[in-house]
């Protein structure tokens, strides 16, 4: 008897796997992504997010990372410009440099979604954002309960802030300060991040502490050094005298806020951010209109939602468990 294999073989059934195959999808055109840094968790959940999205609807995405850098962000929407690119999604590394990018792609008839930062310009096709102002203020909140319940409320609050120059910035600012001022707690100072490093947040978080000797909580308003706010903390021997509040998630945070080394973190969902600006995007491209603005809600996670949250927190914050 002919092994099976073989028997197969005869049978065409190299022929009839391939026929079972799904084909691959027409690519119907390429989408192009600018962002500050894709070596952010953040950036990366978003770009995976549009990249899901888009080729749900048959199109390629390129993937731009600037380094946080004006100048490189300006080079690589100069290279997709030259390139066969349908529609450009833009993360700008600052909310002046997202109105010149829109000007110069909106000169080469290149359509333009903005998702997060914001843009200096309305001149884009749709505005994905996270409601900063909102989700800052719940935050705000949440931390004054903390220090009320532990009676710190005449203690400050120290605030390692993103880029003031960005709309979001600037958003998640106002919100937190006005929680605080509600609350009849004071901000400390504040410290803006430039290149977003380990170093850098360190820095700024052991200043604070000299800064301010009735510093009882610390509000690192970006995610990724989330280490290095708990390593200057320990370093400075203030565990027990120092709350720590965060913005946006990372995965090593659903552990952090169930043991209460983090107070509570504003996540913002960019993954869903991702696909919503790639969703607007093709829509534009077929002639459909899409909603000029839309604004997504942030997840003020702590200990007291954080285990009916996690479906959420795992798919739209932090991308798992999504198919590419």
């Amino acid at each position: 008897m002919l092994p099976i294999f073989i028997l197969l073989a005869c049978l065409g059934w190299p022929r009839l796997l391939l026929a079972e195959s799904p084909e691959p999808p027409d690519i119907k055109g390429t989408i192009a992504y600018i962002n500050p840094d894709s070596a952010i968790p953040f950036w990366d959940i978003m770009a995976r997010g549009i990249k899901h999205q888009a080729s749900m609807h048959g199109y390629a995405v390129q993937v731009y990372s600037a380094n946080n850098s004006a100048r490189q962000e300006l080079e690589q929407l100069s290279r997709i410009i030259q390139q066969e690119t349908d529609g450009l999604v833009i993360s700008p590394t600052t909310s002046s440099a997202g109105a010149t990018l829109i000007k110069l792609a909106s000169a080469a008839d290149l359509p333009v979604v903005v998702s997060d930062i914001g843009a200096d310009s309305d001149r884009y096709v749709s505005f994905i954002a996270s409601d900063n102002f909102q989700g800052a203020h719940a935050l705000g909140k949440v931390l004054a309960q903390a220090l009320k319940a532990r009676n710190w409320e005449d203690g400050q609050v120290g605030i390692v802030a993103i880029p003031q120059s960005r709309q979001n910035g600037r958003a998640r600012t106002a919100g937190f300060v006005q929680a605080l001022e509600k609350a009849g707690i004071q901000a400390g100072g504040m410290r803006q991040l430039v290149d977003f490093s380990y170093t850098e947040t360190y820095t700024f978080c052991r200043e604070l502490f000299d800064a301010e000797p009735n510093l009882r909580a610390l509000w690192l308003q970006t995610s990724d050094e989330y280490q290095a706010a708990l390593d200057a903390i320990r370093d400075a021997g203030l565990q027990d005298q120092i709350l720590l509040v965060a913005f946006d998630a990372e995965p090593e945070f659903i552990d952090l806020i169930a043991n209460g080394k983090l107070i509570s973190s504003a996540m913002q969902q960019p993954f869903l951010m991702g696909e919503k600006a790639a969703q607007n995007l093709i829509q534009h491209l077929q002639g459909k209109p899409v909603p000029k603005e839309s604004r997504l809600p942030v997840l003020v996670i702590s200990n007291q939602n954080l285990e009916q949250s996690l479906p959420l927190i795992q798919r739209n914050v932090l991308g798992q468990e999504v198919m590419p």
